[in-house]
């Protein structure tokens, strides 16, 4: 079956529980989980209950797709995201963010957990994304390798600005109205996992201008900057990953740092949110 009948099939499966027209599509990362429990006059979907949509398997991912209204935004939520290291091809991984697309989405906000390159990021930071280098994809490991789908983009889209700069604005903004916010903007890395980086390739990852590294959220930005999607994306600083000292991460403390900083997460969501309803206002889409 074709990827666009497998995305409409799931379009339409979500259809049976809400008419919501989301504005907004929102990815939650590692931890990251608790303000879809926030969300207003929300519909719960588990992901098992929608034909085509991989199964989330890590420890801090629920596994569910919420629809509702939050800051007076309607919103899609995926409340745990898929990953490359579970076995999901790019296609698979980055089905979801096609589906709330085509459900009505316009933006995509995408979260996600993240070691700190950079020797100034602290545990507890955020680091909005300003751009990202894709190691899986330039190694061959991409979303949209195959036979492009002009139903859902061109052939080459262009990345040269894939993280909306009005929107890191607005995030901005609302980050210096939050007391103890240490928001920080830089570049974000992608490598596929599940194993930890060796020092040695923390530092190679810095050397080539890495401010943070993760497992994610690099398919789902280029699938939705293909469907014609604004990006703003976001990384919670949960450990050092600076090669140095021999430091060492578990997947607890990544969830620990994360359970620890979701207060002030929700805080900058639910702002940024509100901030978003307003440019929203009165446009049938954004321009």
């Amino acid at each position: 079956m074709m990827l666009y009948d497998q995305v409409e099939e799931a379009v339409k499966a979500v259809r049976r529980f809400s008419a919501l027209v989301p504005q907004v599509a929102l990815i939650l990362g590692s931890g990251l989980g608790e303000l879809a429990e926030t969300v207003e006059a929300g519909v719960t979907i588990p992901y098992a209950q929608l034909p085509h949509w991989p199964s989330a398997t890590v420890a801090g991912h629920v596994g569910r797709l919420i629809l509702g209204q939050l800051e007076g935004v309607a919103l899609v939520a995926m409340q745990g995201r898929l990953h490359l290291y579970e076995g999901y091809t790019p296609q698979e991984v980055t089905l979801p963010v096609r589906v709330m697309a085509r459900l009505g989405a316009q933006v995509l906000m995408v979260t996600n957990a993240a070691g700190a390159l950079n020797p100034a990021y602290q545990p507890g930071d955020f680091m909005l994304i300003r751009d990202h280098i894709n190691l899986p994809g330039l190694a061959g490991w991409h979303p949209l390798r195959g036979p492009n789908d002009e139903r859902f983009g061109v052939r080459f889209p262009a990345l040269t600005a894939a993280y909306d700069e009005e929107l890191r604005a607005l995030v901005q903004k609302v980050a210096g109205e939050i007391p103890s916010m240490h928001l920080h903007e830089g570049v974000y890395v992608m490598v596929s996992g599940p194993s930890y980086e060796t020092p040695a390739e923390l530092r190679f990852l810095r050397q080539i201008g890495g401010d943070a590294v993760g497992m994610s959220t690099v398919p789902e930005v280029i699938v939705a900057r293909h469907m014609g999607l604004r990006v703003l994306g976001l990384s919670l600083i949960t450990n050092s990953a600076t090669g140095t000292g021999g430091q060492t991460v578990d997947h607890g403390e990544v969830l620990a740092t994360a359970a620890a900083a979701s207060s002030r997460f929700v805080l900058l969501m639910r702002g940024v949110l509100r901030e978003l309803a307003q440019l929203l206002k009165g446009q049938k889409r954004i321009q």
